[in-house]
């Protein structure tokens, strides 16, 4: 029997034994993720519905908008900043660790905007607090994904990393759902009283699920994939250049395939949810019921595309994601604009739970199997945030072109069609990671030389 084989026994054995292990990861990470991206959405339906008016008031109600937006982005710039640092320590550390640090650094930063001063009361130090506590935000987010895909993945059995992935990555439409919820729940105040208190109540909330979060977190125990990497000496001094160096084709076609995801989905909640009611004069209840009926259905769609990845692969799931993506771009503002619920609810659905759905739901798995253990935090991460990065202005920059073309929608409608096109051609550029098994393999011709040594990740026949 060979090392690997060896591993892969002893391992699939603990797995084997503790099948409520697995599924209390996969837990730990849907919490914690949950808190995260809870945290990130209400920042983003508070930029489309309150922040323009409350931190920048002098400017007309487009300009003010757009600065609410720029804002929003502000956060994926910090985010591959965070996919090194926590990458950084994830690989030479550990998984676990990097969880906790990043949850209370974003708690803190969203309980922190919930108590802000606005324009009136402090001029223009509020915008500017606004800002840091945004980058404070993405800068955590940034090593969140990573570690608790990464934790959930090294736990799974290799035959149901699809299904168990997807869990991390049903966090977002929990999050997505709370935070919706929340300022739904809110904008039954008068407008005065929402303005003035009500919208602060769901980001000082943040703090029960935190601590929430983090009792579940801290009785985690490490990923054993890293435990027997560090029996190995496998983790490299320096994960950042080694997985730039050794790993720069995954990095960026991920880059490239992060384009759909972000499009799709902030096109259809924060653009969305600003154009309609500005423009088109939907209720804001209407669109927020939308944002929640669909994030609900995430429960189950994406558990449902990760266990089909499991039987065909990731590439074809991610490949039809990008593809229904640039397919519903058009329809989907054709039934935004004809201002029945019936039909924006159709058109949510087939932006979020069909095409967005599809890719979000085997990011962890379809990331993570793409790196060796030495630098697969990292590596991840920074697939992953660089591509939100150049996505995280999508809001700003599709305000931007529906305001320059007389406040139409048609060139925000083509920025999705191109965005889920470039998406479609990494996944066709990339390999299939279905079959490749995640344990760390001694290379015993380094490990001769007195080297230490590296981990080689293999593929199954």
């Amino acid at each position: 029997m060979s090392d690997v084989e060896r591993l892969e026994s002893r391992l699939g054995g603990e797995r084997e034994g503790s099948t409520s292990t697995v599924k209390r990861v996969a837990l730990a990470a849907f919490v914690g993720s949950t808190v995260e991206w809870y945290d990130f959405f209400l920042y983003g339906t508070a930029a489309a519905l309150v922040f323009g008016d409350l931190f920048f008031p002098d400017a007309n109600p487009t300009v003010g908008t757009l600065a609410a937006f720029a804002t929003f982005g502000v956060g994926f710039l910090f985010r591959p900043l965070g996919g090194a640092f926590f990458g950084h320590f994830g690989d030479r550390v550990g998984r676990k660790a990097m969880l906790v640090i990043t949850l209370l650094l974003m708690g803190s930063a969203t309980v922190a905007i919930g108590l802000l001063p606005t324009y009136k009361d402090v001029g223009l130090l509020a915008p500017i607090l606004l800002v840091l506590l945004r980058a404070i935000q993405g800068f955590s987010v940034g090593g969140e994904w990573a570690g608790g895909s990464l934790m959930t993945i090294e736990y799974a059995p290799p035959e149901r990393r699809g299904f168990y992935g997807a869990w991390p990555q049903v966090g977002p439409s929990a999050g997505s759902l709370l935070a919706t919820g929340a300022f739904a729940a809110f904008n039954t105040l008068p407008e005065d009283q929402f303005n003035a208190w009500g919208w602060r109540v769901p980001f000082l909330l943040s703090a029960v699920v935190v601590i929430v979060g983090l009792i579940i977190r801290m009785r985690l125990a490490e990923s054993p994939v890293f435990k027997e990497a560090k029996k190995h000496d496998v983790p490299t001094e320096k994960p950042f250049i080694t997985a730039f160096r050794d790993h720069k084709r995954p990095i960026f076609l991920i880059m490239g395939m992060r384009l759909a995801i972000n499009t799709t989905f902030y096109v259809a909640t924060v653009f969305a949810l600003s154009y309609g009611d500005d423009q088109l004069g939907i209720p804001k209840g209407q669109l927020l019921a939308g944002v929640l009926i669909t994030s609900a259905l995430g429960f189950v769609t994406k558990p449902i595309y990760g266990h089909i990845s499991d039987s065909i692969g990731r590439r074809p799931i991610y490949g039809l994601g990008s593809l229904t993506g640039a397919l519903f771009a058009f329809p989907f503002f054709l039934m935004l604009e004809s201002k029945a619920f019936v039909l924006i609810l159709l058109g949510m659905f087939l932006v979020i739970n069909i095409s967005h759905d599809l890719n979000d739901a085997i990011e962890s798995s379809f990331f993570c199997e793409s790196f060796d253990t030495e630098v697969r935090y990292t590596g991840a991460a920074m697939g992953h945030q660089l591509g939100g990065a150049i996505t995280g202005f999508t809001p700003l920059i599709a305000g931007a072109l529906s305001a320059a073309a007389g406040d139409a929608w048609w060139p925000v409608a083509a920025y999705m069609v191109v965005a889920c096109l470039i998406s479609a051609a990494c996944v066709y550029a990339s390999r299939e990671t279905l079959a490749r098994k995640l344990l760390p393999t001694p290379d015993r011709s380094e490990s001769r030389t007195g080297e230490p040594m590296r981990a080689r990740e293999v593929v199954a026949s």
